[in-house]
């Protein structure tokens, strides 16, 4: 017998440079049990690049939403912000930006880049747990995501 709603895999991709933040979000995100398949990439160049498909992410899934660091290598995540909201195949993906800046210009200049939420990265587990559960409370359960393409 087939439950009659299908349990769909949520793809995230995290683009965060810190090994800590990524466990951090791992334990989170097993915490929180949410269903999903986390892709990672270190810097903005390869945030991209996965978006884009291109190179050795030729096969990579369309993320369904990103969690997106400000401050990275090679290309910080301001300018990612800016790129995918202007390519017309990226710009419907939702964007949470989750970053340990409090700087209420990088808030302000954020959303008007179009990102979707802002989330200021807690240092404690338990906080930082609340944040992922929220996340995926809203993003991943209440919010109906654009279909894939």
């Amino acid at each position: 017998m087939h439950d009659w709603k299908e349990v769909r895999l949520v793809e995230i991709l995290l683009v965060e440079d810190s090994p800590g933040d990524v466990r951090l979000t791992i334990e989170a995100l097993k915490e929180a049990k949410v269903n999903n398949r986390l892709n990672v990439v270190g810097d903005g160049v390869e945030a991209l690049e996965y978006l884009r498909r291109q190179g050795k992410y030729a096969d990579a899934a369309r993320p369904d939403v990103v969690l997106l660091d400000l401050n990275l290598p090679r290309k910080d995540g301001r300018k990612v912000l800016v790129e995918m909201k202007e390519d017309p195949d990226l710009k419907v993906i939702p964007i949470v930006v989750l970053t340990t800046s409090h700087a209420e210009e990088d808030v302000l200049k954020s959303y008007e880049n179009h990102a979707n939420c802002y989330i200021t990265k807690p240092v404690d587990f338990q906080q930082f747990l609340r944040v992922v559960q929220s996340i995926e409370d809203f993003w991943l359960s209440v919010v109906r995501l654009p279909p894939k393409s």
